[in-house]
């Protein structure tokens, strides 16, 4: 049994569908989409995480993405940064032009709501030998 394997269904507002961009992920993820600002530059949704599920590494263009970590564990890194531990009640604030990443820790589920403008560059996959590099 893994921890907090009650995200499975969603942690607030549900577990969303299978992720329609599931090509720019390792493992499974669920995509639940909130709402859209009234100009429709910026999207609101949940993403959630199934253990040692994560996205590629991505540029955002033309905008940023603040993510609100609600449940779970996860780690987020920046290109040439260390990578960093969430847990729920996290801020995450990526401008724009940054290469990224963010998913799950190997033994939790992780979620948070993405507050997303611009237009995402999808780049490589975190490889595995870095991935499983950091520490629990």
């Amino acid at each position: 049994m893994t921890k907090y394997t009650e995200l499975k269904n969603g942690a607030i507002f549900g577990p969303g569908i299978p992720n329609p961009f599931s090509q720019f992920f390792i493992g499974d993820t669920f995509l639940n989409t909130l709402t859209q600002s009234p100009d429709e530059k910026i999207n609101i949704g949940t993403v959630d995480f199934a253990p040692g599920a994560r996205n590629n590494w991505h540029i955002h263009h033309h905008g940023y993405q603040i993510l609100l970590v609600t449940a779970g564990e996860g780690w987020y890194q920046e290109a040439g940064q260390p990578a960093r531990s969430l847990q729920a009640g996290d801020v995450v604030i990526t401008k724009d032009g940054v290469k990224h990443w963010h998913g799950a820790k190997v033994d939790s589920w992780f979620e948070h709501i993405a507050i997303t403008a611009g237009s995402p560059e999808w780049l490589e996959p975190v490889a595995d030998e870095v991935y499983n590099a950091l520490e629990a």
